[in-house]
């Protein structure tokens, strides 16, 4: 699973007030709705999650997705899906427009989680109780990692070429992992969860650093994107102890 938001970055063409000779009130505003979408963002995943849950078709087409070249398959319609919609939201100011792709990106996110989920919720045994954890360290991280560059003011942006680099390397082991048959084990679940720490510290880092007072969609969307690769790799984790 890999998250590709980044990239797309340097072709937004957002207007506005840069946030770093905005007042503190109008960052202070931007701020909030900023992680008011990220926050409305969540809430969402977890209504399509529950909703393709209930389906017994969505599942089992899900399920059988997991196999093979079909996971291949799914992975690649998964990035064509998400790179449409954060492309969408980096270059249009038209916020409804923004919050289409928004909410297209969150629907591919859940799409994309209904196999773990499934098998973590029906087929283990601590299933609701290990979900309620991963999502509990997960958020801790995302507040500690966001703070870490909300109070310091430091400019990540120099782990672009780093993260792009390793994003590239992890969709090649998994390719790999999938047609030769071999497990990635959890070695690769912790690398992937130190890659989703450097894209939160990145887009946190864009935030302060490169975007506009109106520019609070996509902005969500990258957090929203990095958040989520964590949560994958972290239930990974947990799921692999029980």
């Amino acid at each position: 699973m890999e998250n590709n938001f980044e990239n797309n970055y340097d072709n937004y063409q957002g207007g506005s007030t840069h946030l770093r000779v905005a007042s503190e009130a109008d960052r202070t505003v931007f701020y909030k709705k900023t992680y008011g979408h990220v926050a409305g963002g969540v809430l969402l995943f977890v209504l399509f999650e529950y909703l393709l849950l209930q389906s017994s078709v969505v599942v089992d087409f899900m399920l059988s997705m997991t196999v093979g070249y079909k996971w291949l398959l799914l992975l690649g319609g998964f990035m064509l899906v998400t790179t449409y919609a954060e492309s969408t939201a980096m270059k249009t100011a038209d916020k409804s427009k923004q919050y289409l792709a928004y909410a297209i990106y969150v629907l591919a996110q859940a799409v994309i989680f209904v196999p773990m989920i499934y098998v973590a919720a029906f087929y283990m045994e601590t299933g609701s109780e290990m979900l309620q954890q991963a999502a509990l360290v997960t958020l801790a991280l995302f507040t500690g990692l966001t703070a870490v560059v909300m109070l310091t003011g430091k400019d990540f942006s120099f782990l672009k070429a780093g993260l792009t680099i390793g994003f590239f390397i992890a969709l090649g082991l998994i390719i790999a992992g999938t047609i030769f048959g071999f497990d990635l084990g959890l070695w690769f679940s912790g690398a992937m969860c130190l890659l989703a720490a450097g894209s939160i510290l990145y887009q946190t880092s864009q935030i302060v650093n490169k975007y506009t007072t109106e520019d609070y969609i996509p902005a969500a969307l990258g957090l929203f994107a990095s958040l989520m690769l964590l949560f994958w790799y972290i239930l990974r984790i947990f799921m692999s102890r029980d």
